[in-house]
């Protein structure tokens, strides 16, 4: 490749007149460099280490690292080039510029061959003839292969740490990296793939998939370091995970010389005392619970079995309302009780059809489901036109071959039960969070010490304006709601839960909470009138039903919201929070002013009460309050 003069005159002078496609002649000139990136210590808010990045020279052929190995490779010199970049590094720490821990990249590869034996057990720098010890320096294992021999690698790493040295496994998590090596080399520290770090504050699962990890790290006595953090955002919630270390561009980009201090706009963050607003990972309804939750064990009859021998059968089995007919171990018909008993009050049944095979009066196309097959997909079942299966039951197989029986009532009794606890974490219509991510958030406010705002929203004149029009639109007013409270959140300080019906709570961090708040009833108010027709709002409201049945004029609809000032030692548990706010809302809605300030001393929950101050039932079901 033709270098233009500049970059020539800009490299060292050994490497003017080198092969600029020789990566041997690169190493042997000494033109490789390495630049630092720091490493922190999330809560102490320091630089702990840096990471060591090889860098070519201006005007070299190779600009980035991945062409410098790429081309090693076609030379044949990658071990020769790994090698090389490891003195460097440890040159660097050699000079007295480097404190801290050092962080250096070398392979799987290289250490199985021992390639770096002789450089384990001291490196001797040159005309200055000292030994440089080890401790500090931090081998990050970086493989893009398969380990094939775990063996040898952990007797080439044991020779690494006999001479000081520790082990990090990078980029856990991106697919070559696997939780073998975790459990099998026992590294000081794994490095988390920056895919789960970027975005984190948006992405439930990459934040479960972090809490995972802090479990495994547990169990296997490692430190876990963060890669790629460079949003404020993503900073607030590792440090609310309690994350140890941290490494991206947020602190510092990899540069020649070490950063010994942190950037102000990292420091800020780490110093703040609200907490983060975790996000929720999005819950997919029983993908656990299978169809092998409904089976019911019971007796089959044969193809040529008769009427007769199918009600000696029901008779054994007084609880049972239907039997499978199988020939040779598959379904072939489903035989419900209440159909035979029909038939057998008809006089001289015995006589006329006792005999006749008890097939002709079965279902020949009996609903077939898979045990291994997810509840939520039956909920078909439960809106289909034929409701025969409801009322018949249906046959339970595992790959076409008969196991059992199902019945409808089951079938409605696990999908309610499974959507009642779906709706305590994420509700159905607005897909915010409910009532279990709620009473979390607010033992984590309770737990930082610091104070917040608990508000609890409900609609006023709600239940009348379903009544008159209706579910669909009651939804749309429930959405509604869901907005307005939801822009009055600031997303990474103040957190928005529904817990049921029209029932809302959002703990704030924010300090100007109050205008956000004004704001928010304001809109709603405005926008809620539009959901009434013309001459509704002309009149300022309808006529309908009250909770006694009485008629009477009800006005447009619109919000209260209860406000409850928490201060740190008021209250001790997430019940005492919810049941004030809720107090508050009651307060509000009697005031009828919008917005009801309650900050007095705690008030404690009445027997039997829960956190937050609505059932499991209300949160799971579209109550209209």
């Amino acid at each position: 490749m033709f270098l233009p003069q500049p970059f020539i005159h800009a490299m060292p002078e050994t490497l003017r007149d080198a092969d600029p496609h020789s990566v041997r002649r690169l190493i042997a000139a000494q033109g490789l460099q390495m630049h630092l990136q720091p490493i922190i210590d999330v809560a102490a808010h320091r630089v702990i280490g840096h990471e060591a990045l090889v860098r070519t020279p201006a005007g070299c052929a190779w600009r980035t690292p991945e062409q410098l190995f790429d081309a090693a490779a076609r030379e044949g010199c990658i071990l020769e080039l790994e090698l090389a970049c490891v003195r460097t590094a440890l040159q660097r720490r050699l000079e007295g510029a480097l404190h801290g821990l050092l962080f250096i990249n070398v392979s799987a590869t290289a250490l199985v061959r021992r390639a770096l034996d002789a450089a384990s057990r001291g490196w001797h720098g040159g005309t200055m003839g000292q030994t440089l010890p080890l401790a500090g320096v931090v081998l990050e294992v970086t493989e893009h292969e398969r380990v094939h021999d775990i063996d040898a690698l952990q007797q080439a790493l044991a020779v690494w740490r006999g001479a000081g040295a520790a082990l990090a496994l990078d980029d856990f998590g991106d697919g070559r990296s696997s939780l073998r090596l975790w459990s099998e080399l026992h590294p000081e520290y794994v490095k988390i793939d920056k895919y789960f770090t970027r975005q984190v504050h948006t992405n439930g699962h990459k934040l479960q998939t972090l809490r995972a990890l802090q479990h495994l790290a547990q169990t296997f006595g490692a430190q876990l370091i963060a890669e790629g953090v460079e949003q404020a955002d993503e900073l607030r919630v590792l440090r609310d995970l309690g994350i140890p270390l941290a490494q991206g561009y947020l602190f510092g980009r990899p540069q020649p010389e070490p950063i010994c201090e942190l950037p102000a706009d990292a420091l800020t963050v780490l110093r703040e005392r609200e907490i983060a607003v975790l996000p929720e990972a999005h819950r997919v309804v029983n993908r656990a619970l299978t169809a092998r939750a409904l089976l019911i064990t019971a007796p089959t009859l044969g193809p040529r079995d008769t009427n007769e021998q199918a009600l000696e059968c029901f008779r054994g089995h007084p609880g049972l309302h239907a039997i499978a007919i199988v020939d040779d171990g598959r379904p072939v018909g489903l035989l419900a009780r209440r159909v035979l008993q029909e038939r057998a009050l008809h006089r001289y049944f015995r006589e006329l059809q006792g005999r006749d095979r008890c097939l002709t009066l079965a279902n020949q196309e009996p609903l077939c489901v898979d045990v291994h097959t997810p509840i939520e997909r039956l909920t078909e079942v439960l809106t289909s036109a034929d409701q025969t299966y409801l009322r018949d039951g249906f046959i339970l197989t595992d790959q076409g071959r008969y196991v059992g029986l199902g019945t409808g009532e089951q079938l409605v009794r696990r999908v309610t039960e499974a959507r009642i606890e779906a709706a305590r974490h994420a509700n159905p219509l607005t897909s915010l969070p409910g009532n279990v991510p709620l009473t979390l958030h607010i033992e984590r406010l309770l737990e930082n010490g610091e104070p917040f705002t608990a508000c609890y929203a409900d609609l006023n004149h709600f239940k009348a304006f379903n009544d008159h029009y209706g579910y669909w639109r009651g939804d749309e007013m429930i959405r509604l709601q869901a907005r307005c409270l939801s822009a009055a959140c600031d997303p990474r300080r103040d957190f928005i839960g529904h817990v049921g019906g029209d029932d809302f709570v959002l703990l704030m961090q924010s300090p100007d909470w109050e205008p956000r708040l004004q704001a928010a009833v304001h809109s709603f108010n405005e926008q809620a009138r539009t959901l009434y027709d013309e001459a509704a709002r002309q009149a300022g409201g309808i006529m309908a039903e009250d909770r006694h049945g009485t008629l009477r004029f009800h006005p447009l609809t619109t919000v209260s919201i209860g406000v409850l000032r928490v201060q740190p030692g008021h209250y001790r548990t997430a019940e005492q929070v919810a049941s004030a706010a809720a107090h508050a809302k009651h307060q509000a809605k009697l005031s009828r002013s919008g917005l009801y300030s309650l900050d007095s001393a705690p008030i404690e929950p009445a027997a039997g009460a829960g956190a937050p101050a609505v059932s499991t039932a209300e949160a799971g079901a579209d109550a209209r309050q």
